[in-house]
């Protein structure tokens, strides 16, 4: 009888059994659909990429700019790698179903950019070697952490937002026709992503103590300056392939806030108005390192607009994330779909309020 005696299990039979209110059972719905968006808008990179590549008769990108942009994208594989492992990690640790769903559907997603991005950097004569040690630091930052919520806040509101910025650069560059066109797909799927982390983070906010809180702000702000560092590491190859380094960091922060204030939302906090601490200082560190053109000349404009980061709200756009969803894409089905389907970050809650 020994043999059948009950233990510890790792199966959540509660998963069914939580106490939810209205509105978070409207977020849980919303995970639910990204899941089921997910099915419907995959796409087959083993398809699209060689289909690319003989619309544009391969890539074209100029022999100055390979070397600069095969070292961004060696990045973005390995970063896609690194969202794979953290979104299978989150579809085994989150226990709601509608979560375990979203993030399962990420984990698919991200097996797609990996292998897709892969085989792109080998049309490029890419040879896979480690990550320089800011990259690396930062994707195992989020990687290790047992903090569900520092998880989800590192990969879905941070990294991908910075991917998001990043790919939306290089597209708007038209680096190459085939990776502009890729980005697209990407794009799509990346802004799905971000609403995993809008919609189930105010679950794990609302039962976090302030302390807990805190930890999760120093959290977020180490990840900012392995990230802050990342960029300065790249300028130089963003720069030589035509890119602006500090227009991809006020991007990524664009996104960022438009994804951050909906879950911050939750606990009564306006981050436009009540920023905290680590906020300003990122402002501020973000002035210093990667000056404007107004700023760059001249030291005390610098230090003014570092004053400011610091004692003024930051102005930016909620609608940010919005532009991701527009992308006309062609799916696994053969199916063309046109823009505004997906459950993006910055536009979900206020459907979702209005269904």
């Amino acid at each position: 009888m020994g043999l059948f005696k009950r233990g510890s299990t790792k199966l959540t039979y509660g998963m069914f059994d939580l106490a939810r209110d209205a509105t978070e059972a409207k977020r849980l719905h919303t995970c639910e659909r990204i899941y089921h968006k997910g099915q419907v808008l995959a796409w087959d990179g083993k398809e699209l990429l060689p289909e690319l590549l003989a619309k544009h008769r391969g890539v074209h990108v100029a022999p100055e700019k390979r070397h600069a942009l095969k070292r961004v994208f060696a990045i973005i594989l390995w970063g896609e790698l690194a969202a794979w492992k953290i979104s299978a990690q989150l579809a085994d640790g989150l226990v709601p179903l509608e979560a375990k769903m979203a993030a399962t559907s990420q984990a698919f997603d991200e097996a797609r950019h990996f292998y897709t991005m892969y085989d792109y950097l080998t049309e490029l004569g890419y040879v896979p070697e480690r990550l320089d040690p800011a990259p690396e630091a930062l994707l195992n930052h989020v990687l290790e952490t047992d903090d569900l919520a520092a998880k989800l806040l590192g990969m879905q509101l941070l990294i991908e937002t910075i991917a998001l910025a990043i790919f939306q650069e290089v597209r708007e560059a038209n680096v190459d026709p085939v990776l502009s066109e890729l980005m697209k797909y990407f794009e799509r799927d990346e802004a799905r992503h971000v609403a995993l982390g809008v919609q189930y983070l105010p679950s794990l906010f609302r039962d976090m103590s302030r302390a807990e809180l805190i930890k999760l702000s120093l959290f977020q702000a180490k990840l900012v300056g392995y990230a802050l560092w990342e960029n300065k590491v790249l300028e130089p190859d963003f720069k030589q392939l035509g890119i602006n380094p500090r227009r991809i960091l006020d991007r990524a922060r664009a996104k960022q806030m438009a994804a951050v204030r909906e879950a911050w939302r939750t606990l009564g906090w306006d981050v436009d108005s009540q920023r905290g601490v680590v906020m300003p200082l990122i402002g501020a560190t973000v002035e210093l390192m990667f000056p404007t053109e107004r700023t760059r000349g001249s030291r005390r404009a610098r230090l003014g607009a570092a004053w400011d980061a610091l004692t003024k709200p930051l102005e930016t756009d909620p609608n940010a994330l919005d532009i991701h969803d527009t992308h006309r894409i062609r799916t696994a089905r053969g199916e063309v779909v046109e823009g505004a389907v997906t459950d993006s970050a910055a536009s979900e809650p206020a459907r979702a309020a209005a269904n």
